[in-house]
């Protein structure tokens, strides 16, 4: 269980009163599309697995050619990342012992379709064969172990291909589930091309964990929009929007960067709610009750979707719509209410994947797990895996 879990945790007891406080913004634009949405039980059952990797949270999905938009062939593959995961056998639901947690983890998908024979789960093993964390903060010590779970990343065609994640570097702080603090986040680099175990990453320091007085603490890196040519965006402006989640009002903000210059945090500029601004001290919100991990996905008609989960942690899988990656956007449309949220589970960090969508589509996942996640994943493995959805839509004509 991560960070971004416990603070949906605290969040759980203000969401009946939290909805009076939920921002609106004017000149809102209208709903672009008719649609409809249903669970996508093939994609669901695809993470459903007795071997080997058997249950994480996070998952954003990375196309290595670099486009989102486009239909991925069979040949071309999409990573997964993953945070904290689940190493071991399962029968009959429950884990064998011998069943271990790392923090970080991946997958390749070839294509969109989920075939069982088109993923392949991955994690890094010691010379002696046991499961380990693919991505370690270099900066932990014996003193203060440190660690990380993963944002958002994409593959930087304009800075020699790197494929260019988010990680939030945390701290234990005693032997508690909560026991722990999220202190920094660290951009990993890794060369273009290289495949796991990414044995030659480079990771930058940054000042992306934001604690403002307004908005509250956060990170930036839960969701990431390339906004080119090459990432398949419709009328791109050559940026790369990086949004973040702020306080226990769950605001979004966002900065973004030219890709050339995204390690360099230099750069980086923030939005202050009519311009960028060098100092993230300047930050606006641009909505609120969103998640700590969403996405921000481009329509065919050049509009903009945020889906993410409402107020973090609830059943609610919601939409806004905006005309720009800055807004202004729509009230909150619930899209989804999570069935498995009456069969005890808490859902939370829902979020789209373009690159695994068909026309028409958008692909959706949350995550699952229960209050009492340490005694539970040992009796039953199934409560620990992202669930899937489809929205599938249609645009209306000469709506812009």
């Amino acid at each position: 269980m991560n960070q971004k879990l416990f603070t949906l945790v605290l969040s759980i007891c203000l969401i009946t009163t939290f909805f009076s406080k939920v921002t609106g913004q004017t000149g809102k634009p209208s709903l672009p599309f008719t649609y409809t949405v249903e669970a996508a039980p093939e994609w669901t059952s695809l993470f459903n697995r007795t071997e080997g990797w058997f249950g994480a949270d996070g998952i954003f999905s990375i196309p290595l050619s670099g486009n989102d938009y486009k239909r991925h062939k069979k040949s071309d593959s999409i990573l997964l990342l993953f945070s904290d995961t689940y190493i071991g056998k399962v029968e009959n639901k429950k884990p064998l012992p011998g069943n271990t947690m790392v923090n970080n983890t991946i997958a390749y998908i070839k294509g969109i379709e989920p075939n069982p024979a088109s993923i392949n789960f991955y994690y890094k093993t010691s010379v002696e064969g046991k499961p380990e964390t693919f991505f370690v903060p270099t900066s932990t010590t014996e003193k203060k172990p440190q660690l990380f779970w993963l944002g958002d990343g994409f593959v930087n065609k304009e800075l020699n291909n790197n494929l260019n994640i988010i990680g939030y570097k945390v701290e234990r702080t005693g032997p508690g589930v909560f026991d722990f603090i999220e202190t920094a986040v660290s951009i990993i680099s890794i060369p273009g091309g290289e495949r796991a175990p990414f044995e030659h990453q480079k990771q930058i320091e940054t000042s992306l964990h934001i604690n403002n007085a307004k908005l509250g603490e956060g990170n930036f890196g839960s969701g990431i929009f390339v906004n080119t040519k090459w990432a398949g965006a419709q009328h791109p402006d050559g940026f790369v929007y990086i949004y973040g989640c702020l306080g226990k009002d769950k605001n979004l903000v966002v900065s973004r960067v030219k890709p050339a210059d995204f390690e360099n945090l230099n750069a980086w500029r923030y939005w202050n709610g009519s311009d960028w601004s060098e100092n993230s001290t300047d930050l606006k919100a641009l909505t609120n009750a969103v998640s700590d991990e969403l996405s921000m996905t481009q329509l065919p008609d050049g509009r903009f979707i945020l889906i993410f989960q409402v107020l973090g942690l609830s059943d609610k899988v919601g939409m806004r719509i905006a005309d720009s990656p800055v807004g202004p956007f729509s009230d909150i449309i619930e899209i989804w209410s999570a069935p498995e949220w009456k069969e005890g589970l808490w859902t939370y960090n829902a979020k789209a994947h373009p690159s695994l969508s068909k026309p028409g589509e958008l692909l959706i996942s949350y995550n699952t797990i229960t209050p009492d996640f340490w005694n539970d994943i040992e009796k039953d493995a199934t409560i620990y895996h992202p669930r899937f959805i489809k929205l599938k839509y249609s645009l209306k004509e000469n709506n812009k």
